[in-house]
């Protein structure tokens, strides 16, 4: 019965597509992020509906799109280098059959983030992407917030839907999606189109962010601790009442403490604590062995490169009074352990060219978005919703930035549909700015278009 509403619920998306053809690219977001063949048991499993989506998204922009105008923005051409380096490296990697399986599926990443932006022309549609990607990721984030609920949760222990806990079904992966999308979920709040914001949709928005904070505590992922912290100081930038925002904050904290299940705070008491927790141990050892790598492979070894790592570390345990305590050490010796932070899975896989191209590409985005919410921040037109979504994609990148530290999801597909994003609503910015003349303080002329 299941597979059956999810192919009619599928069915019914790619038909609305042959009358309104963007509803193709919203088909693919739907099903890059929920993955609702991994839900069933048979039926969207023999059918390449991803490849589908992707394929009638491409060939209905090129049949029926509107292409006045059309320019690649320096980022996608950035994309595109990065796209045809990772191809470089994946045919000269370490582990060649390895690679291949990891590069089938970062490819399109990469090549879907240059091609959204080309769909993103109009408002509504920036909207409608943001809106697919916040509601499919919600159909995880609620089922674990429901689930965080009713028992607490906890490491490794909490199932989102699926058992195999690969893509934005991981637990660290998740929590940081969860917090990174608060800022964009209030952007609804206050103007979004398709779903007017009245009491309901803001109702449904804020017990959505209230889904999304349970994220962190039902994975208890210091990951996604680590992400609220970042993401409530990003919010105090643009807060006019800082002070009752951080009396708020602060009494929401403390009141909360009581409620958070023992295995939460078991967990984050390890973050002081960091020698005497295998995990983060083990990811410092990674770490070094990549920088060491790397002096010797600065081109780096392809995708799935950390299959070869040999690591030693200590393990320190200190039990007792500090006056009088007594300390543990115990060798631990590993191998073929991930890289646990996006910054050395580039390193390690792409080198020193990668990572630097990689990182630009990220810097970027954060200075576009700056220079949009300081354009049009005193906007008060039809244009006012500009400055705010350039914040909340900027806080949305900076929290997948401080998460990135910490997993290996430097090509996380979400994210590089958030870039695309950032690229379209960029864009889309630009074309305004060409079709207007500014004669005065807030007074626009219009003046006709470069051919």
């Amino acid at each position: 019965m299941r597979d059956l509403i999810f192919v009619a619920f599928l069915g019914a998306f790619f038909a609305a597509g042959f009358r309104r053809p963007f509803v193709f690219v919203l088909a693919y977001v739907y099903i890059d992020i929920v993955s609702p063949q991994r839900l069933t048991y048979y039926l969207l499993n023999a059918v390449p509906i991803s490849a589908m989506a992707v394929a009638l998204a491409i060939g209905a922009w090129l049949a029926v799109d509107d292409k006045s105008d059309t320019r690649l923005a320096p980022r996608q051409g950035l994309l595109a280098v990065l796209l045809l380096y990772c191809w470089y490296t994946t045919i000269n990697a370490d582990f060649a059959l390895e690679a291949l399986s990891k590069w089938e599926w970062v490819w399109k990443a990469l090549a879907f983030a240059i091609f959204l932006p080309l769909t993103l022309r109009t408002k509504l549609r920036i909207e409608a992407l943001l809106l697919f990607m916040i509601l499919s990721a919600a159909s995880i984030i609620i089922v674990g917030g429901i689930k965080t609920l009713g028992s607490g949760g906890g490491y490794g222990q909490l199932n989102l839907m699926v058992d195999n806990n690969s893509g934005l079904y991981e637990g660290s992966t998740i929590s940081m999606v969860a917090i990174a999308i608060i800022p964009i979920i209030l952007w609804f709040t206050r103007f979004g189109t398709i779903f007017v914001p009245d009491w309901r949709v803001k109702a449904f928005s804020f017990a959505l962010i209230f889904a999304c904070l349970l994220i962190p505590i039902g994975t208890s992922t210091r990951t996604g601790l680590l992400c609220i912290g970042l993401l409530a100081v990003l919010l105090l930038r643009d807060t006019k009442r800082r002070f009752l925002y951080l009396s708020l904050m602060a009494a929401v904290g403390i009141a909360a403490v009581p409620f958070l299940p023992s295995s939460f705070t078991e967990r984050m008491g390890t973050i002081k604590t960091y020698q005497a927790d295998a995990s983060a141990s083990t990811r410092l050892a990674v770490w070094q062995w990549t920088m060491d790598y790397a002096k010797s492979h600065p081109m780096g070894g392809g995708f799935e490169a950390y299959r070869q790592n040999k690591i030693r570390y200590d393990k320190v345990k200190v039990e007792g009074a500090p006056a009088n305590a007594t300390v543990d050490t115990q060798l631990e010796v590993d191998s073929g352990r991930a890289y646990h932070s996006a910054y050395f899975e580039m390193l390690g896989e792409q080198g020193y060219f990668g990572l630097g191209l990689w990182i630009v590409i990220q810097l970027i985005g954060l200075l576009r978005m700056e220079i949009l919410r300081r354009r049009y921040a005193r906007e008060t037109g039809d244009l006012a919703w500009v400055a705010p979504l350039a914040a909340a994609l900027q806080n949305a990148h900076f929290v997948y930035l401080l998460g990135a530290a910490f997993i290996a999801i430097a090509f996380q597909p979400f994210v590089y549909m958030l870039i695309g994003a950032q690229i379209g609503l960029d864009t889309y910015a630009a074309r305004k700015s060409r079709e207007t003349a500014w004669t005065g303080f807030g007074q626009r002329r219009a003046v006709p278009v470069a051919a």
